[in-house]
């Protein structure tokens, strides 16, 4: 999947003029791409689309001018772009009260760590949070609301999940679910499992 370049962030005024039609076109890839775990979780899996529709939306918040600027959000996002084999995805803790944050978040350290999927030929794919936003994110007594994770398939596992059914499971101490993806959701992301950089 090709990652983004400064020249693909367009300039203010000419955002403008595309924004609605190319958000309306991100809602629809998001909605497609996200999946649902349990009562207040989710995983939307993103993409070279998603991630500019994020730094174009960052760079017209925060009225972004230099190729400087814009390179450092480019470099940051690009990281959540997948790499052949693999999907990359925004894990969500869709909680929106402090109550019910300062209930939870402290239950679901290691969150992060507990999503995989499960593939009709017996395997599974562990979800891996990235690096850099685990050492920023993880804390021992309390987790973030928000998490980046890739799940790396071999060959075969791609081959399997897209001949599917496959599985999101989130096996937590504190949380279950289990969600067979609908057919409409595998075929988009095997799309990107499939997706060789041009």
């Amino acid at each position: 999947m090709r990652k983004l370049t400064t020249d693909d962030i367009k300039d203010l005024r000419a955002y403008e003029r595309e924004r609605d039609d190319f958000r309306r076109s991100v809602i629809e890839q998001k909605r497609r791409r996200r999946v649902v775990l349990g009562d207040f979780l989710s995983l939307t899996f993103e993409n070279t689309d998603t991630m500019r529709f994020q730094v174009q939306e960052m760079a017209r918040a925060e009225r972004m001018l230099t190729d400087e600027q814009i390179r450092h959000e480019v470099d940051t996002y690009n990281q959540l772009i997948p790499d052949p084999g693999e999907l990359s995805g925004t894990l969500f803790v869709e909680l929106t009260s402090k109550e019910a944050l300062q209930e939870w978040l402290p239950k679901l350290v290691g969150i992060q760590r507990s999503v995989s999927f499960w593939l009709p030929d017996g395997s599974r794919v562990a979800g891996e949070p990235q690096e850099e936003d685990e050492a920023r994110l993880t804390r021992e007594e309390t987790t973030a609301s928000v998490h980046f994770v890739k799940f790396r398939f071999t060959p075969e596992q791609a081959a399997a999940f897209a001949r599917g059914p496959a599985q999101l499971v989130l096996d937590h101490p504190e949380y279950h679910a289990v969600v067979e993806l609908s057919e409409e959701q595998r075929e988009e992301l095997a799309g990107d499992l499939a997706d060789v950089e041009a």
